[in-house]
């Protein structure tokens, strides 16, 4: 479950530490970060405090099908990104000049993709592939235009397609 791995990465502690602290095993964080096994609220409230965060929950309005589909395509982005990170950024950096001449209005989300883009390459990975609202709203002006060609984007929407088929 991605907010386990968050929790962890976000406290900078190993699994095995993070499960001694919280009280359970390696193998079950593991297990949790890997969507293997479901943490109760209980356990994640644990593991969060264990950690030295708070856990809140909040209600946040449905992806739509196209927030959806972007998603599947930034979360290959994010893959590429992390097997390569120079081409990707150079070009993320290239077009955000541009969007910059090109749109002057959008200056606040162009400035916080430009201090995304300063981050670690696991930071922009997170913000890439994060389901919340104000990730959902940086993908719709997404410096990472031309990081996947017309193949690849062709691949991700048609695995999309089928993943939403599926169920």
């Amino acid at each position: 479950m991605m907010i386990v791995r968050e929790i962890r990465k976000a406290s900078g502690l190993t699994q095995s530490e993070l499960a001694e602290l919280g009280g359970t095993s390696q193998p079950t964080i593991a297990a949790y970060e890997s969507g293997a096994k479901v943490p109760n609220l209980k356990t994640l409230r644990r593991l969060a405090e264990a950690a030295g965060f708070d856990l809140r929950i909040s209600v946040t309005p449905a992806m739509t099908r196209e927030e959806r589909r972007n998603l599947w395509l930034h979360r290959t982005i994010a893959e590429r990104l992390t097997g390569d990170p120079d081409p990707v950024l150079e070009r993320a950096r290239s077009n955000l000049g541009h969007m910059r001449e090109l749109h002057p209005g959008a200056g606040d989300l162009l400035d916080e993709w430009s201090h995304i883009l300063d981050g670690s390459v696991d930071q922009i990975a997170d913000i890439l592939t994060d389901t919340g609202v104000r990730a959902r709203g940086l993908r719709q002006v997404t410096p990472f235009a031309g990081v996947l060609d017309a193949g690849e984007r062709a691949w991700v929407y048609r695995e999309f397609r089928e993943a939403e088929a599926s169920g």
